[in-house]
């Protein structure tokens, strides 16, 4: 049987499987997502999970306040757990994968910290164990962007 981490040759795993991702994102999930740019500016936004099922689910993501309610009509998007997946699915040979606990936005956690090399630099994702799908923190071209709230 082949790891269900790894979605193809020279891929390094990634932290979590489609199903793991399922599971933890179920309908109302909601993450509250601060960006900061290399520049320095702010912003909020939130992504929420809707109308999943065995395939996948809706992705309602825009601008929000602190408490993750929209500032706007959200854009919405579907997307399988395979798809999600795949977004941490990086080059095995340019990733360093380490197991850690960090201090986050929201309080400390057991994480796998991606180093990931690329010809622009090195990008940083910490995945939160107990918190399958998106890194709780990520780090890259000089911009931080960390989930302040989970709901």
């Amino acid at each position: 049987m082949s790891d269900p981490h790894v979605l193809g040759p020279g891929l390094a795993p990634t932290p979590f499987t489609a199903d793991e991702i399922r599971a933890g994102c179920p309908d109302g999930h909601l993450l509250v997502i601060r960006a900061v740019d290399a520049d320095g500016a702010a912003t909020l936004r939130a992504n929420r999970f809707e109308d999943g099922d065995a395939e996948g689910a809706t992705i309602a993501a825009g601008a929000a306040d602190p408490d993750g309610a929209w500032l706007g009509e959200p854009a919405r998007a579907r997307a399988t757990w395979l798809e999600l997946q795949a977004h941490a699915a990086f080059p095995a040979d340019r990733t360093t994968i380490v197991a850690e606990r960090v201090a986050l936005a929201i309080g400390e956690r057991d994480c796998l910290r991606y180093e990931v090399a690329s010809e622009e630099g090195t990008s940083t994702f910490l995945f939160a164990i107990e918190h399958p799908g998106m890194p709780l923190r990520y780090a890259a071209g000089g911009a931080l962007v960390e989930v302040v709230a989970i709901r």
